[in-house]
């Protein structure tokens, strides 16, 4: 997001403060007996609601075993498109108000009727002859669709993810459409019957067999000054339970900050220091305030476990970035709206399944050995039988059969600069 977003949306969040407070009156009035509650027959409504079955529908949605990158990606987004063009030369869909900030199921408002003809909009929610002003379960359901389509958790609530996603105009979604149309078709000519996709703006990954998604993985991508690289690959090894290297960029931007406001952080997180002759180097002898180029030309090598920054496992691929796949003890981070948190290498959920995958022609190498092998702590090199292609891309938009349009932020600012093409 560019600094002006980043301030409309502290505005954004100022003036809803007191909003928050009001939109929380309802729900007290309930508890304290529920007549005027249920006078506006919001009571039932709550009773009433499969909340979790209206999650299940809108994750339907888009768990098709569709690639985002492949030749039908190509064809669903025709398609995509004739339907935007004409709804957006008709002027495309209002902006909902500050006011429906946090509505969820169960609230009176009349920002509700925007919300619904927001959502019936985008196809989100069925046409109604009348919206009315309650979050019914028709509600519930379009915002948890509209969610689970722009990546957002599925939550139900007009949440400040979901409202800034919702006020982005039909104009620029078209754009993306358009855009991304482009890049697909660039892309698809160049893939093989079996590949791995990392899709960045959406931060996830796809491994694709015979045109078909035989894994999908949440994953956990570069943060904007740390972006992860865009190429094509071929991925040719697994590390079990690696040794990590610390980068030199990170022993001088994070490592010295992290040891000034605790010593012990090397001792905690098991890194070793070691300069060319193999010695180890007392970290207390390092004046981490005044570090010197040859001190951070030591080697920095954290020992395989719990805590080692690459879990239990890398997957290399070639490239000149020195960026891998990897395991992550941080599996938090994976439940997060925008998952934009590592210096450039991709974090993987799930891992041990992408690992089978990718060994499916290496032998005995099952899910079962994957596990054990993790559990082991043994260090091991795999070499890949048969290399499997990698591509990391720039995907923001792209549709299914079942005629499902999912977006993504412009996170990088790709799209901003109509960017088509990528050096690799």
């Amino acid at each position: 997001m560019g600094d002006d977003m980043r301030l409309n949306r502290r505005k954004f969040l100022g003036s809803v403060a007191l909003l928050g407070a009001s939109a929380a009156l309802p729900a007290a009035r309930a508890q304290d007996g529920g007549s005027l509650f249920d006078m506006f027959g919001t009571g039932r409504v709550l009773r009433e609601t499969d909340r979790a079955g209206n999650t299940a529908a809108a994750q339907a949605l888009i768990a098709t075993n569709e690639p985002i990158l492949s030749y039908d990606t190509l064809n669903n987004l025709q398609l995509a498109i004739a339907q935007y063009e004409p709804f957006v030369a008709a002027g495309g869909w209002e902006e909902i108000p500050q006011q429906a900030y946090q509505l969820q199921l169960g609230a009176s408002s009349p920002a509700v009727v925007q919300v619904k003809r927001r959502l019936i909009s985008s196809g989100d929610m069925p046409l109604v002859e009348y919206a009315n002003d309650i979050f019914d379960a028709d509600a519930d359901r379009g915002v948890r669709s509209f969610q689970a389509r722009h990546g957002l958790v599925v939550n139900g609530q007009i949440d400040e993810a979901t409202w800034y996603a919702m006020n982005v105009p039909a104009a620029t979604r078209l754009q993306q459409l358009y855009l991304n149309y482009t890049r697909v078709q660039q892309m698809a000519p160049t893939l093989t019957d079996r590949y791995v996709v990392v899709n960045i703006p959406a931060a996830t990954i796809e491994a694709v067999g015979g045109s078909m998604v035989e894994q999908r993985h949440t994953a956990v991508v570069g943060r904007v000054d740390r972006a992860t690289p865009i190429l094509a690959s071929k991925i040719h090894q697994i590390n079990f339970n690696p040794y990590w290297h610390v980068p030199k960029s990170l022993v001088r931007q994070d490592l010295t900050k992290y040891m000034l406001e605790n010593p012990n952080y090397l001792a905690e997180q098991n890194i070793f220091i070691y300069d060319g002759s193999g010695n180890t180097i007392d970290p207390a002898t390092i004046d981490w305030a005044n570090i010197t180029d040859a001190q951070v030309n030591y080697m920095y090598r954290q020992e395989p476990g719990a805590a080692n920054s690459m879990g239990h496992c890398k997957i290399n691929f070639y490239n000149k970035h020195d960026v891998y796949l990897h395991d992550t003890p941080t599996k938090a981070l994976f439940g997060e709206n925008a998952r934009f948190h590592s210096s450039g290498c991709v974090r993987v959920e799930g891992v041990n399944e992408l690992v089978t995958w990718l060994l499916r022609d290496n032998g005995d190498w099952d899910r079962s050995r994957v596990d054990q092998t993790f559990d082991s702590l043994q260090r091991l090199d795999v070499a890949i039988s048969n290399q499997v292609p990698i591509h990391t891309t720039y995907i923001t938009a792209w549709a299914n059969r079942q005629g499902t349009v999912s977006f993504r932020d412009d996170v990088y600012q790709f799209d901003a600069q109509g960017k088509i093409t990528f050096e690799s």
